[in-house]
């Protein structure tokens, strides 16, 4: 089963493919015998981290994973979710954080494409886009190049492929600077009779590539990501793939017109591990071998061995498993948008994947034991233990205007609007609500009134502090700011970003998340649907803030309902939904705290689920009944900020009347559960009748009007100091990029 040439196997080779000494030994138990080169790659992608889930599985079986509406959970391309009237929304989120690092504007562009991919594989049109970033200081030496090409890539190709950008997070921690996390999601609409699964069906069908030609880019990008940096970092570089969207834009008309024809059997989105990882597991989950003739896989590179075929990770690339009396018609398809199409192997009842190459068996090995069966860790962890509460009187004097001015200055709070009019938020036609408000709002072609919120969220420094509060935050505020749009939260999907999961006290991080996540979506009705893993994001043992995002879906009845932040006009009633009577008071873990004073420290604010549901479902009755005619969440940079901008959204003022507690706390601090609501002076009455029958508590704080924003005793701010402050940052620090 050698191949001339091929590299001795020893326990170099073993450990740079990302196997343990036990792992190894478990394929020579398995096998039976001493793996090929090109054996021991395909046992290293599909054993790795990245594919396998092995340190995470365990955890993640605990997700809540079903509901009223879900119609595929967790386990295949991306998750389906039931909208009525037969259609479905099919979302997904994933990281292409190691290859980001590495090459921005790839990485990030890869990213796009392979999570856009995961979405029309499933037989849905993408109709959104987001992405949540997070670079290293402002003030490393890389972090400006990698913010300009990772902004470029999710821009330069999601721009050209057709997507609107509608929503995400650009955030800077100093604990990302040996490792930037890039994670982009997609969701697409399908009708719920014409969803496409990739469970291998039938013996001896044909196994068809389709898509661009298979060439040497992104060869064992898989086990790269899913290992640590050191300082070999650049050497790395030829594991970045190589994207092209607008092959990718030919391969999705080509597939969803090839569904139509009802060729397909099952279909595998070429990722992760590339032709490896789609074959094992459309053999795998459909109990089913596979064997495949590599002399006919297209490739642009001459002399390709099977390792590198096996391995390559290259763009745009997709496989299927076709009705064979069907075979010329669907060629006929793909032929007409000049791609690649070609019948590479075929489905087999022995449960082996064999590789065949220049008439030789090459690979042979056991095709559930590589797939469904792989390893699975039950990890040592720690609890991790939160710090002591802070103390609220050691937080000094200040001035309340200044402190807002700087604080939404500040690359944690200022405007992202440099980075989002890089991408197209309007191509569609379909977008009710942009980037810069709670949730990106777009309508659902071909219905008169439906619509779809997206949002995306986590709070670093809170998981850190404490991952149960921190994963619960999560949850939470994606799904109020979904809320905010008067969508109905439906369902989410979640980027999970750790370090290195062998060290108990960053797989504590995540064990400690997870158990959160999940609470707050039994408790909220927010099901986990797809996701994502990403271990080992550390560079020289330096590992990045526990990161786990979380993205979510929502529902609009009507589209013209849909709320924003912006001051609608002057003279309506500001009210503080949500908090209790002294406004909040939680400065532990605060942006306040951390950027003013130059202190981390204290527990994040707690989160009370009840609370959380009971008042969310109270302002999202509230926007549907067209009572509230502004709504924004309370969350980095508390109530202050909230305020400013909704001012600054609106360009209309507004005066605040003096807090009831210390006024730094009471603007600054990030307590949970609340919302800033307008409404007409007419309205004031009945809206303070239905929150008291609902036992919500509402408090008046203030009203709109005039050009400037006063905050209790502070001075009044202009709206126009506020916008330059608040636009003024971001730009003026890539200009030296230029």
């Amino acid at each position: 089963m050698s191949i001339p040439n091929e590299p001795q196997i020893d326990a170099k080779m073993i450990a740079d493919h990302g196997l343990s000494p036990e792992e190894y030994q478990k394929i020579l138990d398995i096998m039976g015998r001493e793996p090929s080169y090109t054996e021991l790659g395909v046992f290293s992608a599909m054993w790795n981290e990245h594919c396998s889930y092995k340190s995470s599985k365990i955890w993640l079986k605990t997700l809540p994973t079903t509901g009223e509406c879900v119609i595929m959970g967790p386990g295949e391309n991306a998750g389906v979710v039931d909208i009525g009237d037969g259609q479905a929304v099919i979302f997904k989120m994933e990281s292409h954080n190691h290859p980001s690092y590495i090459e921005p504007y790839q990485g990030a562009a890869t990213g796009v494409g392979g999570i856009l991919r995961d979405v029309f594989t499933m037989g849905a049109r993408p109709i959104a886009a987001m992405n949540a970033l997070r670079f290293g200081d402002p003030k490393h030496k890389k972090t400006r190049h990698l913010v300009s090409g990772v902004v470029s890539g999710v821009g330069g190709y999601g721009n050209c492929f057709g997507v609107p950008t509608i929503g995400g997070e650009v955030e800077f921690d100093a604990r990302y600077n040996g490792n930037i996390l890039v994670n982009a999601f997609a969701a697409g609409l399908a009708d719920t009779d014409k969803i496409f699964y990739s469970e291998a069906k039938g013996v001896g069908l044909p196994v068809v590539y389709l898509g661009a030609k298979t060439g040497r880019d992104g060869v064992g990008g898989a086990t790269m990501a899913s290992a640590e940096f050191g300082d070999d970092i650049e050497e790395k570089r030829p594991t970045v793939q190589v994207g092209d969207p607008f092959t990718e834009k030919r391969l999705m008309e080509a597939t969803l017109e090839l569904m139509q024809t009802g060729a397909v059997i099952a279909i595998q989105d070429m990722g992760a591990a590339g032709l490896t990882c789609s074959a094992v597991e459309m053999g795998a989950k459909g109990n089913l071998g596979i064997e495949l003739n590599l002399d006919d896989v297209p490739v642009r590179e001459e002399g390709m061995t099977p390792y590198e075929m096996m391995l390559s990770e290259s763009q745009e690339r997709m496989l299927m498993v076709l009705h064979p009396e069907k075979e010329e018609k669907a060629r006929a398809v793909f032929e007409k948008w000049e791609l690649d199409f070609a019948t590479v192997g075929k489905t087999t009842d022995d449960l082996r994947f064999r590789l065949i190459w220049q008439g030789t068996e090459v690979g042979n090995m056991p095709i559930k034991q590589l797939g469904d069966e792989a390893p699975e860790y039950d990890r040592p962890w720690v609890k991790t233990k939160p710090p002591a509460p802070l103390d609220s009187s050691t937080i000094p004097d200040a001035d309340i205007a200044d402190a807002l001015l700087k604080l939404i200055a500040s690359p944690a709070l200022c405007s992202r609007k440099w980075v989002w009019e890089q991408y197209d938020t309007l191509i569609g036609s379909n977008s009710i609500t942009t980037p810069g408000s709670d949730a990106g709002v777009i309508r659902v072609d071909g219905h008169e009134s439906k619509a779809l919120a997206f949002s995306s969220d986590v709070t670093p420094r809170y998981v850190e502090a404490d991952p149960f509060e921190g994963g619960k935050q999560a949850v939470a505020e994606c799904w109020r700011n979904i809320t905010c749009s008067g969508a109905l939260p439906l369902a989410a999907t979640d980027n999970l970003n750790f370090g290195n999961p062998e060290k108990p006290e960053i797989m504590g991080q995540l064990v400690g998340a997870i158990k959160g996540i999940g609470e707050a979506c039994r408790a909220l009705n927010f099901p986990i649907v797809s996701g994502n893993v990403s271990l080992y994001n550390e560079t020289n043992g330096i590992g990045i803030l526990p990161t786990p995002t979380i993205a979510g879906v929502g529902l609009l009845g009507d589209w013209q309902q849909a709320a924003n932040i912006a001051f609608k006009e002057k003279d309506e009633v500001i009210l503080l939904v949500g908090a209790p009577k002294n406004w909040g008071s939680h400065l532990g873990q605060s942006i306040y705290l951390r950027d003013i004073l130059g202190r981390i420290e204290g527990t994040p604010p707690p989160v009370d689920l009840s609370h959380e549901k009971n008042t969310g479902d109270f302002i999202r009755s509230l926007i549907n009944q067209n009572i509230a005619t502004a709504v924004h969440d309370c969350s980095d940079g508390g109530l202050g900020i909230a305020l400013a901008e909704m001012c600054m959204a609106g360009k209309i003022g507004a005066n605040i009347s003096e807090s009831k507690t210390n006024p730094i706390s009471a603007f600054f601090g990030e307590d949970q559960g609340r919302y800033i609501i307008t409404v007409k002076q007419s309205e004031y009455g009945k809206l303070k009748s239905i929150a008291e029958k609902a036992l919500i508590q509402v408090n008046r704080i203030g009203t709109t009007g005039g050009d400037s924003l006063k905050l209790g005793q502070a001075r009044s701010i202009s709206i126009k100091e506020l916008k330059s402050a608040h636009e003024g940052w971001f730009p003026d620090y890539m200009k030296e990029e230029l």
